[in-house]
């Protein structure tokens, strides 16, 4: 079963005061592309979380956003330079002294210097936490995540086959309106040719292997066979396992090729409406297969 490479999932986890949300999106690309937008507290984590969607996705653009809620640990998100507080104290006295102000220094002094306050840094136990949470969340939401390309890719394959059984159909209409046509052509050929030049003077082998060569520019039936033998390994790709993203980028541009050179050789109006048909269903797979895993 393929897979869509657009989806979403969202996984959270708590412990001891500290709630881990995770987001994971992902949208086409060519290859697996990972970007992050993490608390400082986990962006050494990058790898690791790396290596965590790697084994789960093979294609992709995907982002991954944590949020972390230290709320309920009754805990400040910052702390206080206890060093610098002292530091500007004394530098208050001094300037109190050298301008012979009397007035006691309070809080609301200290209080207009920012630099007093820093963030709370966490202690080893709370980071181990923290990475433990987000690795779970990480992990509930990338299941989300596969869960919903898996669906999509459904639907996608749904689609496909139905695409590609119609393009078959027209395919094999085409191939019974060319029956008898190489012979039919041969002789309109020689018709033509014979009213065209003096009977006498007419080579009958040379008039033969023109005729030949002219009739076997018009038969389209190789490149009927190649198109329906695409489609069979487009059906087979579809039904399998692995990531076949490119594989059916592949086969739709060479059922493109073949199907252009049929309705370029095949000199039919009831052809070339048939032809028409197949490409516009070939269209839509092309758009679709854009978006396979």
């Amino acid at each position: 079963m393929i897979h869509s490479m657009t989806g979403f999932g969202r996984g959270q986890a708590a412990a001891n005061g500290i709630a881990i949300t995770a987001e994971a999106k992902s949208v086409n690309s060519r290859y697996l592309d990972i970007s992050f937008r993490l608390p400082q507290e986990l962006q050494q984590k990058e790898l690791a979380l790396k290596e965590l969607i790697q084994d789960k996705i093979e294609r992709g653009s995907i982002n991954i956003r944590i949020r972390v809620d230290q709320a309920n640990t009754g805990q400040p998100e910052i702390a206080i330079n206890q060093k610098l507080a002292r530091g500007y104290k004394e530098l208050l006295n001094d300037l109190k002294e050298a301008a012979g102000i009397e007035a006691e220094i309070t809080m609301q002094d200290l209080l207009r210097f920012d630099e007093l306050f820093v963030s709370r840094q966490q202690d080893d136990e709370a980071l181990a936490t923290m990475w433990k949470l987000s690795k779970n969340a990480v992990e509930k939401a990338l299941t989300q995540l596969v869960e919903m390309r898996a669906n999509e890719g459904q639907q996608l394959e749904n689609d496909l086959l139905k695409r590609v059984e119609h393009i078959n159909n027209q395919m094999q209409t085409v191939r019974e309106l060319t029956q008898g046509r190489a012979e039919k052509s041969r002789k309109e050929l020689t018709e033509r040719i014979q009213k065209l030049v003096d009977n006498e003077a007419l080579d009958d082998g040379r008039l033969e292997m023109e005729v030949a060569i002219l009739v076997d520019k018009m038969d389209i039936t190789e490149e009927i066979v190649r198109v329906q033998s695409h489609i069979k390994y487009f059906k087979e790709a579809l039904s399998g396992d692995e990531t076949v993203g490119r594989r059916l980028k592949f086969l739709s541009q060479e059922m493109n090729r073949e199907i252009n050179t049929i309705g370029s050789k095949a000199n039919n109006s009831e052809i070339s409406q048939h032809v028409v048909q197949a490409k516009e269903s070939l269209e839509q797979i092309r758009e679709q297969v854009q978006n396979v895993e």
